[in-house]
């Protein structure tokens, strides 16, 4: 059986936020083959500066598996993760991160403050960044260019 592509499942929660209004991030948090969590951004929606994909995510994975610590999770976004994001997965020890677009204003993990580089970072995950990077690149530059020429 061939395994899921998980972001291209990021891509289009990321697709489903825009379509909300929401930024178009989009996260899937894996344990195996298993499919623990897949959402979008719903900051607007759920009138929380916290509801940011890998949060939801996070949150989720959490609930289905009754437990604070997510130690053979790998967690897939479509964008670079803010400094919030960054903690919150080295508090729940996910051991991989896989992101598409760099994000070089608010990021937190090649970018920016470099959360994992931090040395009271208590848990650094294996990252991967651009994976589905151009989709993901392109599909903010496209909610953006919209969102300034209506």
């Amino acid at each position: 059986m061939k395994r899921p592509d998980f972001m291209s499942l990021a891509l289009a929660e990321a697709e489903a936020a825009a379509a909300r209004g929401e930024v178009p991030v989009g996260a899937v948090l894996v344990r195996g083959d298993e499919m623990l969590a897949c959402v979008g951004n719903r900051t607007r929606e759920l009138k929380d500066a916290t509801a940011h994909a890998e949060m939801l995510a996070i949150r989720e994975a959490s609930g289905k598996l009754d437990a604070e610590r997510l130690t053979d999770c790998d967690l897939y976004v479509t964008l670079e993760p803010c400094a919030m994001c960054a903690a919150a997965i080295s508090f729940a020890r996910i051991r991989r991160l896989y992101f598409g677009a760099v994000d070089e204003k608010g990021g937190a993990v090649v970018s920016g403050p470099r959360f994992y580089a931090s040395p009271t970072c208590h848990h650094t995950p294996e990252v991967y960044p651009g994976i589905g990077e151009r989709p993901a690149a392109e599909m903010l530059k496209r909610f953006f260019r919209n969102r300034r020429d209506p």
